[in-house]
């Protein structure tokens, strides 16, 4: 299973790299439109993206900062937030690949934002929500890309899988 997270960690940093390639193809007024995806714009989403990954290591890691709110602009320009993003996917990439295998069937306790009351639950299940999320938001990145009269990009696993992802194979 371990192998299976060090894979979609690597899978996450590479589609992330495509995605925030193609944000840098729009003028700042596309890139801020509010085009009716949940976050509204491409620069909410990708905001998000980042404040949920920085919220989930800190409650795994007990490390580094996380905001407050789901919805914090944590970078107002897309240069210091693709080079944040960056700086995150290797931290995940990273601490996942420095897990041994029984820290996934291990348990983690934090309190969410949204509810003051303390949670416990298995890794492995948040470790899959975390990259499940992930793909989720990139999707509306996706579409906001489209809409705007941009190409679609192919994010797919096996995309990754037959470029940079041959180890995984």
């Amino acid at each position: 299973m371990l192998k299976h997270f060090e894979m979609f960690a690597d899978y996450n940093r590479w589609a992330n790299g495509l995605l925030y390639a193609a944000a840098a193809t729009l003028n700042d007024a596309d890139y801020r439109r509010d085009t009716g995806a949940f976050f509204g714009s491409l620069h909410a989403t990708l905001n998000h993206l980042l404040s949920a990954d920085r919220i989930w290591m800190k409650r795994f890691t007990g490390t580094g900062t996380a905001p407050t709110t789901l919805d914090s602009i944590l970078y107002d320009d897309l240069p210091s937030l693709t080079e944040a993003r960056r700086t995150e996917d290797r931290r995940i990439v990273d601490w996942i690949g420095g897990l041994e295998e029984t820290a996934l069937s291990g348990t983690f306790s934090y309190t969410p934002i949204t509810a003051p009351t303390e949670i416990t639950q298995p890794l492995a299940p948040a470790l899959a929500h975390v990259f499940n999320h992930q793909t989720h938001h990139r999707g509306q990145c996706h579409t906001i890309l489209t809409t705007l009269g941009k190409p679609s990009l192919g994010l797919d696993l096996v995309y990754f899988l037959r470029s940079e992802g041959t180890r995984w194979m």
